[in-house]
Order: structure tokens, then sequence, then C-alpha cells
């Protein structure tokens, strides 16, 4: 093997999409293990054009029948409105994306949602704000799930030594709490905003209206991972129950299908804009940007809820070397806010910024020191994409 292996299994060559500030490091799953050398695959850049399948994708929305999509989505609505009680089941935070999925479902298409809401692991000032005004301005129902603060920290704890992804607890958690609330409340209808695999996922799914089920299935303890632990090791190691870990157990495929709950992307229903979501929702309900810029970024307004929220971008370029910048400036190419050049500057200013604000919190919450901060995220560091220059590390392969 070379001296510039990849860690995670990506190319080893690096390239950039000509049309957007994307490149083939950009992972289409996250890895659960300790075992980080399991990614399948990255962002798909076509070796004839050099455009990515996000970027293709793109330009393939422009060419769907909208007009037929949206007469699809009121027949699916038809097919769940109820007489009385929830039709639908939103989770979200009350973000741009959550709040115009829950505002547009609820005002346009005449649905009445009950909004589902994973806390953050600390609400931002912001975050709060706007979560409040979602509900009150905007006017919906809303169960606000707070799960254990100490298991929490404990699996964010982790999932930052294993995998340097302390936001998979929330991310599991966020998933997994609209199905678990629909199954109690007997709701089956759940609406998410835009599919994943619009930004780089295997592009494939973007053809199919419903979440991947592949992700509930029935599984034993000894086969679930949670920061890239086993579960059984977890219990073994610490002084919990598996009744604490509840809320982050999938439920099963079977109860899904027994009972006949859908999970749908609006996104594939409604052209999806990011920056369009944002007006709309700071029109109708109340969401409104933060008053400075994110660290790692130039944006004021997305992903702006948690305070651990700009370490998963840091971490994110520590690993794939793609930070903030990277993600927003990619998207507001593709949908014409900004030119590739403009991109290509923004990630050059913004993307290895570190996110100073919250650090002595973030390190508060997770039980460690700087020291181990930082030695941990070295151990991450690919060498096909990083390089120690003195006491810093450079980046070898740039698109600037």
């Amino acid at each position: 093997m070379s001296k510039n292996f990849s860690m995670y299994g990506l190319p080893e060559n690096v390239v950039f999409c000509s049309k957007c500030v994307m490149s083939n490091q950009r992972p289409q799953s996250v890895v659960e293990f300790k075992n980080i050398s399991n990614q399948k695959s990255g962002l798909n850049i076509d070796e004839n054009t050099s455009v990515c399948d996000a970027c293709n994708y793109n330009e393939t929305k422009k060419k769907i029948d909208w007009e037929k999509r949206e007469n699809e989505l009121i027949e699916l609505l038809e097919k769940y409105r109820k007489p009385t009680g929830y039709d639908c089941i939103i989770p979200g935070s009350g973000g741009k994306d959550s709040a115009y999925t829950a505002h547009i479902l609820k005002y346009k298409y005449g649905m009445n949602p009950l909004t589902i809401t994973w806390a953050p692991h600390m609400y931002t000032d912001i975050g709060w704000k706007n979560f409040d005004n979602w509900i009150k301005i905007g006017g919906f129902d809303n169960i606000l799930f707070t799960p254990n603060g100490k298991v929490h920290k404990l699996l964010t704890k982790l999932a930052f030594q294993n995998l340097l992804h302390p936001f998979q607890p929330f991310i599991i958690g966020q998933r997994i709490i609209g199905p678990l609330i629909a199954l109690k409340f007997n709701i089956q209808l759940i609406f998410y905003g835009e599919n994943q695999a619009e930004y780089g996922n295997a592009v494939e799914e973007n053809a199919n209206p419903q979440m991947d089920s592949k992700f509930f299935s029935k599984k034993n303890n000894s086969e679930i991972i949670l920061g890239g632990e086993k579960l059984t090791n977890i219990l073994k190691n610490f002084n919990f129950t598996l009744n604490d870990f509840e809320p982050y157990i999938a439920p099963k495929i079977e109860d899904l299908i027994e009972k006949k709950i859908e999970q749908r992307y609006l996104g594939y229903y409604l052209k999806w804009d990011p920056q369009e979501c944002y007006y709309y929702a700071a029109k109708n309900t109340g969401f409104r940007p933060n008053t400075e810029r994110t660290e790692g970024t130039y944006s004021k307004y997305s992903s702006i809820d948690d305070k651990i929220d700009p370490f998963h971008y840091f971490l994110t370029h520590v690993k794939f070397g793609l930070g903030r910048a990277s993600y927003d400036a990619a998207q507001e190419i593709r949908n014409d806010k900004i030119t590739r050049d403009e991109g290509i500057n923004l990630v050059k200013k913004y993307d290895n910024e570190f996110p100073n604000k919250y650090f002595k919190e973030f390190l508060d919450y997770i039980g460690i020191n700087e020291e181990e901060f930082f030695s941990t995220i070295d151990n991450f560091r690919s060498p096909h994409l990083w390089k120690k220059d003195g006491e810093n590390w450079k980046l070898l392969q740039k698109i600037y």
C-alpha cells in the first residue's frame, strides 16, 4: 500500500467537481465501527465530464414535471388526511427546513401535523428562539424529546473518540424519533425535508420518495452499534441498563410495515432550494438567522441550533478535507446563488477555520481536555490528505 493511503476507503486520488466545490472525498455513508476503513465509496465524479452526481442531479431537477409531482403529493395527502387528530408527523428543530415543511403542509395543503423535536446537545440562543417561534408564531403542536443527559454525553464522547463524529448520536435520535412517536400515536405518515441523496449520497435514491427502510431492522442487542461501540460492550463497561438506550434503538421494520407507516421526502414532490426555504420560514414562522456568521463558513442561517454543530463540520474537514464552507458553497453554486469562483474563494477563506466560540463548552460536555481533543483528531487525519508541516497540518490537495 502506498505511503499516502486513504484511511476511509475513499479514492487516494482527490478529484474536484468542475461545477461545484465538492470532491470525491465526500462519503456516501458514515462508518459505525472503530474500524474506520470500511467506507465503500465517495461522491461519484464522472471521468469524462468531471461533474459530480449531485450537480448532475441538480440538472435533472430542472427537467422534472413539478406540477405532476405536486399532484402526486396532493393525492398522497388525501390518502392520509383525517377528520380529527394528526395526519402526519414532521420531525425537526424549527430550523429553516423543518419550519418550511411543517408550515406549507399545514397552511397550503391543509394537513394537521404533529411536530417532533429531538433536542440538540446544547441549544444555541438563536436555536432556542427559532424553535420557540416555530411553535408559537408558526402555530404547531410539538413534542420536544430530550434524551437522558448522561447517556447522550457518553455516546457523544464515544462517537468523538471512535469515529471523530460527535454528532452521530443526535443524528441517530433525530432519525428514529419520528417512527417511534408514529408507532405510539398510530400516525401513518412521516414527512422529512429533502433527501440527502441530492447532495451526493447514492444518486439513485432520488427516484424514491420514501426513506430507505434499511435503517430500521430487527437487531439483536449484540448487533447494535452506538458511538462506534457495540451496545453490549457499553452495558458491560458503564453503569447503564438496556432501558436507558431505548430512544437510540430503531423500531423493527416489521412493526412499521404492520402499522403501514410511510416516511416521505417533501423534496421529492416540491422543488427544494435551501435558501428559498429560509426566506419562506423567515416570512411565515419567525425564523431568524444568527447575528454573526457561523464559524467555518459564511452562512448565518443553516444548522445554527446546536453548539456542537460547528465541531461536526470542522471534524468532517479533518477526515475528508471538506469543511462547512464547502458544503454550503456547493449547494449554493448548484442553485445559482453564487458562482463557482465565489465558492472557491469562500472555501479558501473559511473551510479550515477552527470553531473557538463553543470550544470550552464542547470539551466540558464530553469530558476531555484540549490535549486529548487535538491528539484524537490528529489520529483521524488520512495520510493522502494531510501532512505535518512543523507544528501545523497542511492539506495536500485543495481546490485552490
